[in-house]
């Protein structure tokens, strides 16, 4: 039952150094490629005018808490998974793993009806102007028909990468966000001539603008998430299930686990996501403008903390394995490292971003006050970024534990204390700024950081488990 690859990732065959980047590498690839997908996504909507802009970047908050929610169950189906493949019982990953199908058709029903249902609604209660409303509902109801293919690849992507397969999802996502850009490119722009080695011609183009880039979104995903099944399907991995003379019947037991493990890590994920809606609120109310470089400067933000969550990821798959193996040092040792390159790597994108923010914004967008005021926060935001480094790596070595309700506690400190009081008092009641909320931001992010670094030094996560 343990012969299969990846139990290398605990047989002493790589040192601990090799192993963490063994998984890392693909994952920070896999993030880097992903972020560059977002800015020329983000950049040809941007090209579209500051109204298109707000229209796709009322629904990013929502979008994220909607996915998060997802993620999270999907993460605790994965560490489930990856303990009982550190203890080498290859029949009890493929039953959580067919558990994990279960599910997914059942929240697939449950979250598709809702946001279809709200799409159009959801900019009036957010509170966008009258012009961006028919865009932003309408980039909502093609997101929220493609949720089965999301929620899948979210399934998917975890399960695999708790094996220690980060490849697969790297060549997924790769192939997946090339064919989003080309969709973008055909859907969103009407018929133009284009030159292309001194010669010039006529592209079709579909001429659908905002609705062109969520009907290529959506593709994307359900391209992304079949592909991944496929790997599900036909690898050779612990992973591997048979569909026949198995048992389908709902496991509660194991249920009840995810969910327990789950619950904490969904609650986090939705008080940030919530708090980043309410925030997006608030910024609508300083006006259009201030809207389209909080969610641009955001998208350019990203590029800090996406090959972060590398680390995390591997800290989760690692923690969660060698907890498996009854391995508590290793665990440990795996923990250190993950953080310590975590902290480093994210110091050193933060400071990039610091240097070359307004080249950043310039890439979105042409608006020179769109570019300004979106430089001038991401300078802001620049400081946390080692303190965010520690908030994300941290998460990942506690869900890998099992630990998941200290990152839920400290995200409530941080993103609703510490963040959106303030910013709800000085935006409403004087009327500050973007940079204003944006330094209520930093505040968070360097509170929230240093919580979880004191739960992580106190060392009681390794054992959490056994409660």
């Amino acid at each position: 039952m343990a012969s299969h690859e990846n139990n290398a990732l605990l047989n002493g065959s790589r040192s601990p150094a090799r192993t963490i980047w063994m998984l890392a590498w693909p994952v920070i690839l896999d993030q880097s490629f992903n972020t560059m997908v977002q800015y020329v996504d983000s950049a040809m909507v941007g090209s579209l005018g500051p109204i298109a802009t707000a229209a796709v970047g009322s629904n990013s908050s929502t979008i994220w808490l909607v996915h998060g929610l997802m993620y999270a169950f999907g993460a605790a189906f994965a560490v489930v998974a990856a303990r009982q493949i550190g203890a080498g019982n290859t029949k009890a990953v493929q039953h959580t793993v067919r558990q994990a199908l279960l599910a997914i058709v059942a929240f697939s029903i449950v979250v598709t009806t809702i946001m279809r249902s709200i799409a159009y609604r959801l900019p009036l209660w957010i509170g966008v102007d009258s012009q961006v409303v028919p865009d932003a509902g309408l980039y909502m109801s093609y997101i929220a028909a493609a949720y089965p293919f999301t929620i899948l690849f979210a399934y998917m992507a975890n399960l695999i990468r708790s094996s220690g397969d980060t490849r697969s999802p790297l060549i997924s996502n790769i192939i997946t966000n090339v064919a989003n850009i080309i969709g973008n490119f055909f859907l969103i722009f009407p018929t133009r001539n284009i030159v292309l080695f001194g010669n010039e011609f006529s592209l079709y183009g579909a001429d659908l603008g905002v609705e062109g880039a969520a009907i290529a979104t959506a593709g994307a995903t359900a391209l992304s998430s079949l592909i991944l099944f496929g790997v599900l399907l036909f690898k050779d991995s612990p992973l591997k299930t048979p569909f026949r003379g198995v048992s389908w019947k709902v496991d509660w037991s194991l249920m009840r686990t995810v969910f327990r493990l789950g619950t904490p890590h969904a609650l986090e994920r939705a008080t940030l996501n919530v708090g980043q809606i309410v925030l997006t609120v608030l910024v609508t109310r300083i006006g259009t403008i201030s809207l389209a470089a909080h969610h641009l400067a955001i998208t350019a933000e990203s590029i800090t903390y996406m090959p972060v969550s590398a680390f995390s990821m591997a800290a989760t798959t690692l923690v969660a394995q060698s907890l498996g193996a009854q391995r508590r040092e290793l665990a440990l040792d795996f923990a250190k490292r993950c953080l310590r390159w975590g902290v480093i790597l994210m110091t050193i994108t933060g400071t990039l971003m610091y240097i070359f923010s307004v080249q950043l914004m310039s890439f979105f967008t042409r608006d020179a006050q769109v570019i300004a005021l979106g430089s001038r926060v991401l300078r802001i935001e620049a400081f946390a970024e080692p303190f965010f480094a520690l908030s994300i790596v941290i998460s990942g070595i506690l869900r890998g534990s099992g630990d998941t309700k200290w990152p839920f506690i400290n995200s409530i400190i941080g993103m609703w204390l510490v963040r959106l009081v303030p910013a709800s008092i000085l935006i409403l009641g004087f009327g500050a700024s973007l940079e204003v909320a944006w330094m209520c931001m930093v505040a968070d992010l360097v509170v929230r950081g240093l919580l979880n670094y004191r739960r992580y030094r106190k060392g009681t996560w390794v054992d959490v488990w056994k409660d």
